[in-house]
């Protein structure tokens, strides 16, 4: 029996529900469920008459799902892959689970669940069943409408092009020892309506963006036609300021014409909630859509890792059919916090590009004017693998960081292990525990780094040197996995604040506007064109003022402190909010080996952020988990995508 519909929560624990219901109460007393996900699994079943407590227990494994980023549950796997928030193993073999094929059977005949791939959803379900796969109906319908919008992307016309204009142009915008991997996913880009240009941190994304639109642009004017209506956009305000900073400073260098230089300097990028006409108070609900669709030719959405796939969705669904649609991205980073890892599950197998079908490299190697090597692998049965380029070929950082990063991103902890045995100049690996008390006397090399690196930012916001203080700034920066804990962001903040009380004359971290201040912005604030992720510095002005100083390319912005809302002083900052970022040197504390967010996407995306120099901190014993560990998301989409069995 199910049980009365509303739960009367433990005052003592939020994440526990008192008089949760048959296997609700195991799961949730374990720390499996938690207590959202038992209301809502006991709300559907009240509402349905369902008495069966199977069904209520799948019911809220689909909930907690996307809380976790799963876009689904397989029943057939969940009780070997469930694991719970804990510090400390938890054993849940012991748990009532129900036997796979029951649990199946017990939910198909559920008037909660819709049964299938049904093209006509039925009203009212709010579950969908596939297979093993349960899905809550949303989540469902989204993967299916992401699938078949990119897959009509991919198998529709391929674009018009006058092969001379874009031969030339390749020579040119690509010339001498340029990329071949950059110059093939331009080419990509002109002659396909959709396609992903991917790669990590310095291999060009970026650069072969302003080149895409300058081509475009050549084609347009070679046919007679208006230069395309191109819009630039980016998950988070920074990763949007930050494209678009770079396509105007591509634009100065480019090799083109005055009009298509034009064309690049007058482009901006948005979120993409502003692209899209986010509407107030609405997190799904947009003004463009299927039946009003955005105005561009062309859209080209960076830092695609971080889109999720409900946001995905409404944009796909956007776009008009005969327009282009490009995302750039690194699969290999973090995630979106919300459901789905989209960008990976479209570049799917293509670990260098391109991967893709005979016809589509035949016409490749007609517009770059050289053969286009098979694909390594079988070819693809989609063609969603003829429009996506692997960029492969680093030119930010090199030496030891670039060994490192492709041993973490190709999961291979044993290389990870043997890069850092070599001591590489550029990296630097301190085997400790970060917060443990024995481990502080090999800290001591951290400790005058940061007061250097701290003591410049200061001296620099003293004399009123707003852009020296900036880049001072941004030159050291402490990456921590939590914001909470011993080896959080606030407790390294207050350590280091206390590093340079101690250590520079005057310096006092008290208060909101202390001069020398690093400043992290944590929300967006379009009226003052500061995003989420945006650093700055407070500076005096004069003798009785001070300012909070940030950079919009080589513009500098300058508030008064009081002006400012959500703000966070940036001595440290997490891996999560250093995405898009990069410093020229990064100290990376990494979490205890049982740590749930210690992944290799966030070790990759941490060891990426470094410029010139990584200082890695953490036993061998974390290194090799978290290199051993990748996010495991749940998802349908590869599968639709790339014309493989669903689970």
């Amino acid at each position: 029996m199910i049980g009365p519909p509303l739960i009367e929560v433990d005052v003592n624990d939020p994440r526990r529900a008192r008089r949760a219901p048959g296997l609700l109460r195991a799961f949730n007393d374990i720390g499996v469920l938690s207590a959202a996900d038992v209301h809502v699994a006991v709300r559907l079943c009240s509402l349905a008459g369902e008495q069966d407590d199977r069904v209520a227990l799948g019911a809220a494994f689909a909930v907690r799902g996307p809380r976790l980023g799963h876009v689904l549950v397989d029943l057939a796997t969940i009780r070997a892959t469930a694991a719970v928030d804990s510090e400390e193993p938890v054993d849940l073999s012991a748990l009532p689970w129900p036997e796979p094929e029951e649990w199946v059977r017990a939910l198909a005949g559920s008037a909660l669940v819709a049964v299938g791939e049904d093209a006509e959803p039925d009203a009212g379900r709010p579950l969908r069943l596939v297979g093993s796969t349960l899905y809550l109906d949303r989540y469902w319908r989204e993967e299916r409408e992401v699938a078949a919008d990119l897959r009509t992307f991919s198998d529709g016309p391929a674009a018009t092009f006058d092969v001379d204009v874009l031969a030339g142009g390749l020579a040119r915008l690509f010339a001498g020892d340029a990329d071949t991997g950059q110059r093939l996913a331009a080419a990509t880009a002109v002659l396909r309506r959709f396609a992903v240009v991917a790669g990590g941190p310095g291999t060009g994304k970026t650069t072969t963006v302003a080149r895409i639109v300058a081509l475009l642009a050549e084609q347009a004017a070679a046919a007679g036609e208006p230069p395309p209506h191109v819009a630039l956009a980016a998950p988070t305000g920074k990763a949007a300021a930050r494209l678009q900073e770079a396509v105007h400073a591509e634009a100065v260098e480019l090799e083109v014409d005055d009009a298509v230089r034009a064309q690049l300097r007058d482009l901006h990028a948005s979120t993409l909630h502003r692209l899209l006409g986010w509407r107030p108070g609405s997190h799904s609900r947009f003004r463009h859509h299927r039946t009003n669709r955005l105005p561009h030719d062309v859209v080209i959405v960076d830092e695609t890792s971080m889109v999720s796939l409900s946001l995905m969705a409404r944009l796909v669904e956007s776009v008009r059919p005969d327009a282009r649609l490009i995302l750039v991205g690194d699969p290999g980073q973090l995630a979106s916090i919300e459901a789905g890892a989209v960008l990976g599950d479209i570049v799917g197998p293509a670990t260098a590009g391109p991967l893709m079908r005979a016809p589509a490299r035949a016409a490749l190697a007609q517009a770059p004017g050289h053969e286009i090597p098979a694909a390594a692998s079988p070819e693809p049965g989609a063609g969603i693998g003829d429009g996506i380029v692997v960029l492969d070929r680093v030119h930010r950082f090199g030496g030891g960081i670039a060994r490192l990063a492709d041993a973490i991103r190709r999961g291979a902890p044993d290389e990870v292990m043997a890069v850092l045995a070599t001591q590489p100049p550029d990296v630097s690996w301190i085997p400790v525990d970060a917060a443990a008390a024995e481990a502080q006397p090999a800290l001591a090399a951290v400790r005058d780094e940061a007061v250097t690196a701290g003591r410049a930012v200061v001296e620099a916001a003293r004399a009123g040197a707003a852009h020296d203080a900036i880049a001072d700034l941004g030159a050291f920066r402490v990456l921590c996995a939590h914001r909470r804990g011993a080896q959080g962001v606030a407790a390294w903040t207050t350590r280091i604040e206390g590093w340079l009380a101690n250590a520079v004359p005057g310096f006092d971290p008290d208060g909101a506007a202390y001069v020398g201040r690093p400043l992290l912005v944590t929300q967006n604030d379009y009226e003052l064109r500061l995003y989420n992720g945006d650093t700055g510095v407070i500076v005096q002005t004069n003798t009785d003022r001070v300012s909070a100083a940030f950079e919009r390319g080589t513009e500098l912005l300058e508030f008064t402190p009081t002006r400012l809302g959500a703000i966070e002083t940036a001595f440290a900052m997490t891996i999560h909010k250093s995405q898009g970022s990069q410093f020229d040197t990064a100290v990376v504390l990494l979490p205890v080996a049982t740590s749930r967010i210690l992944t290799r996407e966030l070790l990759y995306t941490a060891a990426t952020r470094a410029r010139t120099r990584l200082v890695l901190v953490g036993t061998e014993e974390v290194l090799r988990v978290a290199v051993s560990r990748p996010v495991a998301r749940a998802s349908g989409l590869r599968a639709r995508l790339w014309d493989v069995d669903l689970p």
